[in-house]
């Protein structure tokens, strides 16, 4: 799916702040020029709810801006030991909370699909292209204005963070047997592969700093 360039113009990308009202000297700003969003997305059940977001620069990588690793293939999410996982973002602590203007995080779980899957939790609603991710009895998630945001774990293995999942939807916020629902970056992995080799061959002239979303986020902000 190909957004209007008219729209993509009012997009920007801040990375190396923690503090909404005060960027600092490390935050680095940057302009979006393409948006991509996956053409199986379905607003009404928010499968495939991913997006690329290309960048007109890229990053200076610093004490305050790294980059991320992905899984390649479900395969690999599965055999790579994460030990701790969280969630990150400036939404509200409660549905009827404000947005923050402070960068918070929270140790999730890992959820397994079946489990999620059970007719008190998300009854049948979780689709292979997701993951969840929280606390069976409540208390830890996203909530609103955390959309796509990531879900990052650690592994032990290779001793490093990955982003398993994009923040996509969720029940209210923090209620037992609703955890958070995350797109599932490595059943993504090869599109992402694919969309970032055909827009560099497209517009090779510019950056081909990549940044993935949630497609529901992205359309949300341009019907605004």
């Amino acid at each position: 799916m190909h957004l209007a360039l008219i729209l993509i113009k009012y997009f920007t990308v801040v990375a190396g702040l923690t503090t909404l009202s005060q960027p600092g000297d490390n935050a680095q700003v940057r302009h979006v020029t393409d948006i991509r969003v996956h053409s199986g997305y379905d607003t009404e059940s928010s499968d495939n709810d991913v997006a690329l977001l290309r960048l007109d620069a890229t990053w200076y990588f610093s004490d305050y801006v790294h980059p991320i690793c992905i899984p390649n293939i479900t395969f690999e999410e599965v055999t790579l030991n994460f030990s701790h996982c969280f969630i990150s973002g400036w939404g509200t602590l409660s549905k009827i909370n404000h947005t923050l203007s402070s960068l918070l995080f929270l140790q999730v779980e890992l959820i397994d699909q079946r489990t999620c899957n059970l007719i008190n939790w998300y009854s049948g609603m979780i689709t292979e292209n997701m993951i969840c991710a929280g606390l069976e009895s409540g208390g830890v998630d996203s909530c609103q204005g955390d959309s796509g945001g990531p879900l990052q774990c650690y592994s032990e293995d290779q001793g490093r963070f990955y982003q398993l999942g994009v923040t996509s939807f969720g029940y209210e916020c923090g209620l037992p047997f609703k955890p958070g629902v995350y797109s599932r970056i490595s059943m993504f992995s090869e599109w992402i592969k694919k969309t970032q080799e055909r827009s560099a061959s497209e517009k090779s002239s510019q950056s081909q700093v990549l940044v993935i979303l949630s497609a529901g986020v992205v359309l949300l902000q341009i019907r605004q």
